[in-house]
C-alpha cells in the first residue's frame, strides 16, 4: 500500500512539473496572438495543371492547418489578428527518371511547386514567403491521366506538411 501511495505521489509531482510542450505540442512555437487563418484562391499559372487543382490544393490546406495546429478557419479577413495564407501554383511537371537501356524510362516523375506568402500578425504584418516543391512517381507504363488523383493526393499532403511545419517553426 506505500509503494501505491509513494507512485501516486511521485507521478502526481512529475505531472506538475511536466513541459507544457509535450503536453500539447501544437501550441510549442506559434505565438500565442494567433489565433484564426484565412486561405485566399490559389492561383494558378502552371499551365499544365488541372484547372481544379488549386481549390483542391486550398481544401487539403484548410483540413490540414486545422487538424495539426490551434489555428481555426475564417471566412473573411475582417480581423487584423488573421493569419493570411496566399499561394501561386507556379509548376506542374513530369519527367521521366530511371532511365533503363534503350533511352526508356521505367518511371515517371509529376512534380508540383507552389509559391506562398503567409502574412501573419506578430509585430505589426511579418511577410514569411517560400516554395514548397514536391513530387510523386509512377510507373511508365501507366498514364498520367489515370494516376493523377492518387498522385496529387500524395502531393498535397507533402505541401500540407510543408505549410504547417512553417507555421509551427520558429518565427
Amino acid at each position: 500500500m506505500k509503494k501505491l501511495t509513494l507512485l501516486l505521489i511521485l507521478l502526481a509531482g512529475l505531472s506538475s512539473c511536466w513541459p507544457k510542450a509535450f503536453m500539447n505540442p501544437m501550441d510549442v512555437s506559434m505565438p500565442e496572438n494567433w489565433k484564426k487563418f484565412y486561405i485566399t484562391p490559389l492561383e494558378l499559372s502552371a499551365a499544365t495543371a488541372p484547372s481544379n487543382y488549386p481549390a483542391n490544393l486550398a481544401e487539403a490546406m484548410r483540413s490540414g492547418i486545422q487538424n495539426n495546429t490551434r489555428l481555426k478557419l475564417v471566412s473573411t479577413l475582417d480581423d487584423p489578428e488573421t493569419l493570411k495564407i496566399s499561394g501561386i501554383i507556379s509548376g506542374y511537371n513530369t519527367s521521366p527518371i530511371a532511365i533503363q537501356q534503350g533511352d526508356l524510362a521505367a518511371k515517371n516523375r509529376l512534380t508540383v511547386s507552389v509559391n506562398f506568402t503567409i502574412l501573419t500578425p506578430t509585430k505589426g504584418l511579418e511577410k514569411m514567403e517560400f516554395t514548397s516543391s514536391r513530387f510523386a512517381d509512377y510507373e511508365s507504363n501507366e498514364q498520367l491521366v489515370d494516376v493523377e488523383t492518387r498522385l496529387l493526393e500524395s502531393i498535397n499532403q507533402q505541401v500540407v506538411q510543408d505549410v504547417v511545419n512553417k507555421l509551427l517553426s520558429n518565427w
